[in-house]
């Protein structure tokens, strides 16, 4: 690990009486010297949370799939026995690996009986959670996202599926800038936001307007309270939707978390509620029949019928995170990756990760989950009660990262400009690179995956 008075490119961070620096990894030796010597190594997971310090005698069960390299838990497992701990490692059979569909979201995510029952890719494994239950397991690490239920013992995600995740700048980015950007994103809606109107734009052709109602405010919503939720901050209320919701517009895109890239799709919205689906290939085609399945079903967590309601206006914050080199096949991750990048929001339609609602229709053999179309280069704006205008992302950027107030917290660690500065832009024809975006909207593929 670098330790310099120098405050060069990665800079140091005080801690006590000691010093840590930004590292910026080059080999997993560096990636596990940061997690023995950083206590709270805070991720680039959706959740923004940490694996803590387990202590000698210390047990911890990291749970993993064939889908991981498995340099990368095989490292965190090293660390973390460092420290003391006992660790032990079970790896599951995800099965063979296949190039992702355009459907591939669908059959992931999809379910029509208890979660328990058919796990759904991404979420943690019932039996495994279970298991650290019952062998009293005082951490658990296991998952790639999604939501984590609650536990007596501490439990964290995995999200790092290669090495060249793992080895991103975004891992070791300064916890104190990422919180300040986190922060600051979080206030614009919920100190400074609160009743007003939000406009989402894109490109690619999303115009979506709607209101941040006081009532997602109440304190009873996970992601909606006074803490952010980290890396993946809320831009609307989650679940259950409030009786007076109005988003309405368009939302189109040619990606979502795991899919293979899609003809551009076009989601419409009325009150909240998606009314059609046009276009998105064979996404598209999966996602009306879905519609059309459950459009008669009154869920609990909504206030009219249908399953696909607007609920996930998730903004990811870390200017590090860079789409990984190869996506093509569902063992990769796909485009889950990237929606952690600053500035891009990822929105979601339908039940909420293994809430009530999720549980209720899995109990009655009713279609549950919910779909997602990723927005690259959004502008979010947010009209205030007072008339006042908050730019939260501009053609992609976040705002946060030119607040002064970050710029000076990154000054300690170097240059805040190389800092700030996302490290991946997206290349989309006719928007961020040469070409014409119409002949990318109909067939993105031969774009995304190049030779």
């Amino acid at each position: 690990m670098c330790e310099s008075d120098d405050a060069g490119q990665h800079g140091t961070q005080k801690y006590g009486d000691r010093r840590l620096a930004w590292i910026d990894p080059t080999d997993l030796l560096e990636v596990g010297r940061f997690i023995r010597d950083e206590p709270e190594l805070r991720r680039t997971a959706s959740g923004f949370i940490g694996y803590g310090s387990p202590g000698p005698r210390d047990r911890v069960l990291v749970a993993v799939d064939t889908n991981y390299d498995p340099r990368v838990y095989d490292a965190i497992a090293a660390a973390i026995r460092e420290k003391g701990a006992v660790v032990d490692v079970v790896v599951t059979d995800a099965g063979p690996d296949h190039v992702a569909t355009e459907d591939e979201e669908v059959r992931t995510v999809i379910r029509r009986e208890p979660w328990d029952h058919n796990p759904r890719r991404w979420e943690g494994i019932p039996w495994i959670e279970r298991l650290a239950v019952e062998r009293r397991y005082d951490m658990l690490i296991h998952g790639k996202g999604g939501g984590i239920p609650a536990t007596d013992h501490r439990y964290e995600a995995l999200p790092w599926l290669s090495t060249e995740q793992l080895l991103s700048p975004a891992t070791t980015y300064p916890r104190e800038i990422h919180t300040l950007v986190n922060t600051k994103v979080w206030d614009a809606f919920r100190v400074h936001g609160r009743g007003g109107v939000v406009h989402l734009t894109d490109p690619e052709g999303t115009d979506l307007t709607y209101t941040l109602h006081a009532g997602y405010f109440d304190g009873t919503r996970r992601g909606y309270g006074d803490t952010p939720w980290w890396g993946h901050v809320m831009g609307h209320g989650p679940t259950p939707i409030l009786p007076e919701e109005d988003a309405r517009g368009v939302i189109r895109g040619t990606t979502n978390h795991v899919s293979r890239a899609f003809p551009q799709i076009e989601v419409e919205l009325e009150r909240g509620r998606v009314s059609s689906i046009r276009g998105g290939g064979g996404y598209g085609e999966a996602w009306r029949a879905l519609k059309a399945e459950s459009d008669p079903i009154k869920y609990p967590s909504f206030p009219d019928t249908g399953l696909f309601w607007l609920w996930e206006v998730a903004i990811g914050t870390n200017p590090k995170i860079s789409r990984p080199t190869y996506i093509e096949t569902i063992a990769t991750g796909g485009f889950e990756w990237e929606r952690r990048r600053s500035g891009v929001i990822h929105c979601g339609f339908g039940t909420r990760w293994r809430g009530v609602e999720e549980k209720w229709a899995g109990a009655e053999g009713l279609v549950y989950g919910h779909l997602h179309v990723h927005l690259l280069f959004p502008t979010l704006r947010i009209t205030t009660v007072t008339g006042e205008t908050i730019s939260v992302i501009e053609s992609g950027r976040l705002s946060a990262l030119d607040d002064p107030d970050v710029r000076t917290v990154a000054s300690k660690y170097g240059d805040p400009d190389a800092l700030l500065r996302e490290d991946w832009i997206p290349s989309i024809p006719g928007i961020s690179s040469p070409g014409d975006y119409e002949e990318y909207a109909r067939n993105p593929a031969p774009f995304v995956y190049k030779a």
